[in-house]
């Protein structure tokens, strides 16, 4: 981390605790709380350690979201479908789930949001172009439509109710980079963390979105205007390009190879007869 290591909240919610990443921040987010409130619609283990509390929640359940905020200062949101699905399979958890979340944030008077958005927000940009925040929204999938959508309660409810968001638009955050797309989208376990950190604790963020990716070789994300959180991203890629570049080489027109969102833009559509 660049910087010293703030005072903490006395207690933060991490939803989507018992998921990959929520599995890694239940470790990482240990020094920002006295307090970690963890929530999943699946089983989460080990149980509640020292300085943790653990609650199921469905947040497709509106009284249960209520009572899960109830009593947080901030709210780091993960919970939710993490991969592309039906439209009804998504609505549930993650649009209905992250309105419920709003909702309550504003009910109990929680200012801060750390939303885990998604790079398939603007999945049908193409890999030779670079776009900022700014650019405009080109969802990839229905998941990519929900997290749009999570952006944009994030927008009406800091303009309506002064809930400051950072919607971190996630890139590929596994322990290493897996495909030639990942070598540009990598986001390593400890500058997520350390992106979480500066959303948590950084003043005056309003509603933020940042590309959540790390310090690559190449990337198709400027981050100018999130200037303002001082991330600085640490890790790279490069460790893992020999290993990448050793797979054989998709079809020119693969869209692993030419879309922002890569495979998502072609995924489904589900249903049909």
């Amino acid at each position: 981390m660049t910087q010293s290591t703030p005072t903490p909240f006395n207690r933060i919610l991490l939803t989507g605790a018992a998921g990959g990443l929520g599995k890694v921040l239940r470790e990482t987010l240990r020094p920002y709380a006295n307090v970690l409130r963890l929530s999943d619609i699946a089983d989460m283990a080990p149980a509640a350690g020292p300085h943790e509390e653990v609650q199921r929640c469905d947040l497709a359940d509106k009284a249960a979201v209520h009572q899960l905020v109830e009593g947080v200062d901030a709210i780091v949101h993960f919970g939710g479908v993490s991969t592309e699905h039906s439209f009804e399979d998504i609505l549930g958890p993650n649009i209905c789930g992250t309105f419920h979340i709003y909702e309550a944030a504003r009910r109990h008077g929680v200012k801060r949001v750390i939303f885990a958005s998604s790079n398939h927000v603007i999945g049908f940009y193409r890999q030779d172009e670079t776009i900022d925040a700014s650019a405009v929204k080109r969802p990839d999938s229905y998941y990519g439509l929900s997290k749009s959508y999570g952006e944009d309660l994030a927008s009406f409810y800091f303009d309506r109710y002064g809930i400051e968001t950072v919607s971190i638009r996630i890139g590929s955050s596994f322990p290493e980079a897996q495909n030639r797309r990942m070598l540009d989208t990598w986001l390593s376990y400890d500058d997520l963390t350390q992106l979480i950190e500066r959303g948590l604790f950084t003043p005056n963020v309003g509603h933020t979105v940042v590309y959540g990716v790390s310090n690559n070789a190449n990337t198709w994300w400027d981050n100018r205007l999130a200037n303002h959180l001082g991330y600085a991203p640490q890790d790279s890629s490069e460790p893992f390009r020999a290993k990448v570049e050793a797979q054989p080489m998709p079809a020119a027109d693969d869209p692993l190879l030419v879309y922002q969102g890569g495979a998502f833009v072609a995924s489904g559509p589900f249903g049909d007869q």
